[in-house]
């Protein structure tokens, strides 16, 4: 198009037009083809709307065409019975006492009875008053952002009725003996006025259900009654108002401080949707009130939130079903109707709401389907996308999956987060614990509905790797809840028995990176024996302020576990230390090293790994390592960590651990390495086996000027020394089980000094941990190492070994070298096996070369292992030149090489093209897999 303007501009050129003229003529044609190019490539990504929508109610989970399915489904399926009986259980001696006494359960909801206020105002994240008057009782809003409150919500029958009084509200104080009842300011209650509402809601929500189902008018009496107290009195209500004009004002909703909570909205639409009949039958008057108060109360969810993390979804979700409720465009006047909203959803994108398209574009790396927030987090968005798509396919027989391609990626990634006992990675805000097989479940939904079978196939076989009894596993959900829910969206998951169970290696990889979240992971093999280390930067949400983060495997527990988010966001023990270096195996500068939690921007950057990310075969499978390096904001101090994973037997193994740190200005204070260990015991002692003698300190404190998490930290006993020495943590299991253990060896050096301290519990492990001891209760047992000045040449060098009382330490001793050339960015061990392996390890941080016992390398990290059959192993890390064993390896860029010796066979895999001269032979070989070689 654009080659046919300019020719026609060219043949009017000829006929010596003004040439200004059709410079500005082709001007305009040209950008105005640029800007229908342009939306046209925009339109490509717009989620169609689906077509023929339901007219009729319900429509929501089911409509009344398929209401005598659902019937014979009852009487046929032992699940759903249970699920009917359930629900029944629920309500009905609420709806016989209602027949006799109508206001019971209506007075019990919390609203403005007396003062019937419209106006709220909230002091930042409480409550603070309200005011204005309607002609009717007003929906109350809730006491706080933070939910952590001294009191308990009371039992409905304890409730008392048209509670709305100056003192506030009368509940039980569950910090004091025997739960007394007392007058409570509602800023202190937290969200107790909410929950009340939402378990009333819920009652009248599952009577509306049963009334459509069975056609009793006593349900749909007592749903109706309180959906039009509550409703006509959110009809009244306005926008809260923050009186300090903060944060909080672009996050309020009508009842809660964050629009993400605004349940109601999305139970009493489910209702509405069951109730519809009978209000249309009976009170059609007040539909219009109704559709008014939801749209206005749906745009409030619009206006306010956060796009950019998991809120837009959660914000989409209520939208989706309060939308579902609503007639079409054409019959309102604003014409906003069922499909603006859809189409809000989907295609729209506003200051605090974005489109389907742009969050996940945000969101996910399309390279491995990793969602930008800390790992709990990550996988509850890739869920709840999941199921959004699927919820919108049942409800509107529309599949938007074909629209968001990365979801299968998102989904098929996640064994990656796993441990070797199957357990999550849990840094920032996470907690330790197996992935939901939802996400996997919902595809196959997908799937099953719009006979994809290559999908189903695909998902099936990923969805038995982490189902005990997959079939039965379905079965049993459907039947342990007891909701409406449990009829529709989670009927009992049938997989076809022509899909076999896939192998985890399909799905976890050696080395993964995650740029997007600054997460890097080195893993060997599964089960007890597996070895996996973890390191996170800060980057993305819910990320905690935590430098170059370590989490450690060893012996089926997750012992150098992260500690969670220990409290509420709000809480000062969240604030001041559970986000904060010193509760993270990490290196904290001068008592100072920080930055903003939560929402963080402080990534480390790759500097080297082995193998490469997602690589699957071709490699070398005993040793990973990965070099990384940090800029610590606060101090402006340069962080470098070298880790490594080597595996010396089918049971034994280790990992190297290399920290780095220095101020770039100079005046280095000290430097604070922090490891936490699982373990009802801590000794610290000298190589030998003998403790230190460690002596009550209090110079790890907030006096001084440093982080006040320090204070929250007791029991603290330090030494100084030069020499190297050890620490030893024991988790004691029952008896006629193999107690476990982790053993550090640290290398020691001047200006060194040791702390025992004893941290908050660690609350990041739930459920079935396996763990012996309350974990959640007990002190979180921790090691420091203080290097007093400077840590970059005098960094902290760590051996750790994971172990059982049976099995006992694989290694006999470990000692350090320096270089002959001097290079003091430099640290050497010697690392000998009760095996009589014998492993000699490099590390240097400037790329010089560096020569030990006529051995030299120039790598960021060799390791050269000797076994006692005579098998070798020499592995160079980010290097071009290495000189062991008769050996001389050269190339022209630094990368990774390994040349091993097995059986007299020579085996080479090399990431960059080298040299290799033996016993005066030369031979190039080109980068390749591992593969076997001579040199001729």
């Amino acid at each position: 198009m654009i080659k046919y303007i300019y020719q026609e501009t060219r043949m009017v050129t000829k006929t010596k037009i003004d040439s200004g003229i059709i410079a500005r003529t082709f001007s305009l044609v040209f950008f105005f083809c640029l800007f229908t190019i342009n939306s046209i490539a925009q339109n490509t990504t717009k989620i169609p709307l689906p077509i023929n929508l339901e007219q009729g109610y319900p429509r929501i989970y089911i409509t009344n065409s398929e209401k005598k399915d659902l019937q014979k489904t009852i009487k046929k399926e032992a699940w759903a019975k249970e699920v009917l009986e359930g629900l029944h259980d629920k309500v009905d001696n609420h709806v016989e006492r209602h027949v006799s006494d109508a206001e019971w359960m209506v007075s019990r909801l919390q609203m403005y009875w007396k003062t019937k206020a419209t106006n709220v105002y909230v002091n930042g994240v409480d409550y603070s008053h309200a005011d204005g008057e309607a002609p009717v009782p007003t929906v109350r809003f809730t006491g706080s952002r933070n939910s952590a409150t001294p009191y308990a919500k009371p039992r409905l029958e304890d409730i008392q009725p048209y509670m709305d009084d100056p003192r506030g509200l009368y509940l039980p104080n569950k910090t004091k003996e025997g739960h007394p009842f007392e007058w409570a300011e509602p800023s202190k209650t937290g969200n107790i006025i909410v929950s009340i509402n939402e378990d009333i809601i819920g009652l009248a929500r599952d009577a509306a259900f049963l009334y459509w189902l069975e056609n009793d008018e006593r349900f749909s009496k007592f749903a109706y009654d309180i959906f039009h107290t509550y409703m006509e009195g959110m009809s009244y209500r306005s926008e809260p108002i923050d009186l300090l004009n903060g944060h909080i004002q672009t996050l309020v909703g009508f009842t809660h401080f964050q629009v993400i909570h605004e349940k109601a909205l999305r139970e009493v639409s489910i209702l509405y949707d069951f109730l519809h009949g009978y209000i249309e039958a009976n009170h059609p008057e007040n539909i219009a009130m109704y559709d008014k108060t939801i749209k206005r109360w749906t745009d409030q969810v619009i206006k306010n939130g956060v796009p950019q993390n998991n809120w837009n979804l959660h914000q989409a979700n209520i939208i989706l079903k309060a939308t579902m409720v609503l007639q079409d465009n054409e019959n309102y006047e604003d014409k906003k109707g069922r499909e603006y909203y859809i189409d809000y959803i989907l295609n729209v994108t506003s200051a605090r709401q974005w489109s389907l398209s742009k969050f996940i574009d945000y969101g996910y790396d399309e390279s491995n389907g990793v969602w930008n927030e800390c790992p709990s987090y990550s996988l509850g968005v890739t869920s709840s996308l999941t199921h959004f798509i699927r919820d919108f396919d049942n409800t509107f027989n529309h599949n938007i999956l074909p629209y968001t391609p990365v979801m299968s990626k998102a989904v098929k990634m996640m064994p990656q987060y796993l441990f070797p006992n199957n357990q999550i990675v849990a840094f920032g805000d996470s907690y330790y614990g197996p992935i939901s097989t939802e996400a996997i479940g919902d595809m196959i939904r997908i799937a099953q509905k719009n006979g994809d079978d290559n999908l189903e196939n695909e998902f099936t076989g990923l969805y038995r790797l982490f189902a005990d009894d997959a079939e039965q596993s379905g079965k049993d959900r459907g039947k342990s809840s007891k909701s409406i829910s449990s009829f529709f969206a989670s009927k009992p998951l049938l997989l076809n028995p022509k899909y076999k169970q896939h192998k985890l290696e399909d799905y976890i990889t050696q080395t993964f990176n995650a740029p997007n979240v600054s997460w890097h992971v080195q893993r060997m093999g599964t089960g007890k024996d597996g070895m996996m280390i973890s390191l996170n930067g800060s980057l993305g949400n819910h990320m905690h302020a935590n430098g170059i983060n370590m989490e450690l495997y060893g012996k089926g527990f997750v012992q150098g576990a992260d500690p969670g988010k220990g409290a509420n966001y709000l809480e000062p023990i969240y604030l001041e230390y559970y986000s904060q270096f010193p509760a993270h195996n990490t290196v904290m500068v001068d008592g100072a090293s920080s930055y903003t939690e939560m929402l963080s921007y402080h990534a480390f950057d790759v500097m080297g790994e082995y193998p490469k990310s997602e690589q699957k075969e071709g490699f070398y499978s005993d040793i990973t390592y990965s070099d990384v390096f940090f800029l610590e904001p606060e101090t402006r101090s340069d962080q470098s960590r070298l880790v490594s994973i080597v595996k010396t037997g089918e049971t034994t193994g280790y990992y190297i651990d290399v920290f780095r740190s220095k101020k770039q200005r100079a005046g280095d204070k000290f430097h604070d390495y922090y490891y936490h260990n699982l373990g009802q015991s801590m000794s610290i002692m000298d190589t030998d086996g003998n403790p230190l003698k460690l002596k009550p300190s209090e110079e790890m404190a907030f006096a001084g000027g440093h982080l006040y998490a320090l204070d929250y930290m007791w029991d603290k006993k330090s030494v100084k020394l030069e020499e190297d020495y050890q620490a030893e943590w024991k988790i004691d299991m029952p008896e006629g089980e193999d107690d476990v253990y982790m053993n550090l060896w640290m290398k020691g050096t001047e200006g060194r000094e040791v702390f025992s301290i004893k941290s908050p519990p660690n609350k990041a492990f739930r459920g079935n941990h396996g763990i012996p001891y309350k974990v959640d209760k007990e002190p979180y047992l921790t090691f420091a190492a203080r290097q007093h000045g400077a840590a970059w040449e005098k960094p902290f060098v760590s051996v750790y070994e994971p172990f059982t009382s049976a099995e006992g330490k694989s290694i006999a001793n470990i000692s350090s070298f320096e270089d002959q050339n001097g290079n003091t960015e430099f640290v050497g061990l010697n690392i000998t096996h009760k095996s009589g392996r014998e492993d000699v390890v490099f590390s240097s941080a400037n790329h010089k070369k560096v020569t030990y016992n006529k051995m030299s390398t120039d790598a960021t990290y060799t390791l050269i292992a000797n076994e006692k059959n005579g098998d070798w192993v020499i592995f160079i890390g980010n290097g071009k030149e290495a000189a062991v064993k008769g050996f001389n390896i050269s190339a022209n860029e630094f990368g990774n090489v390994v040349l091993k010796e097995k059986d007299g066979e020579l085996w080479l895999h090399n990431e960059v093209a080298v040299t290799i001269t033996q016993d005066n032979k030369e031979q190039q070989f080109k980068a390749g897999d591992l593969r076997v070689i001579s040199i001729n």
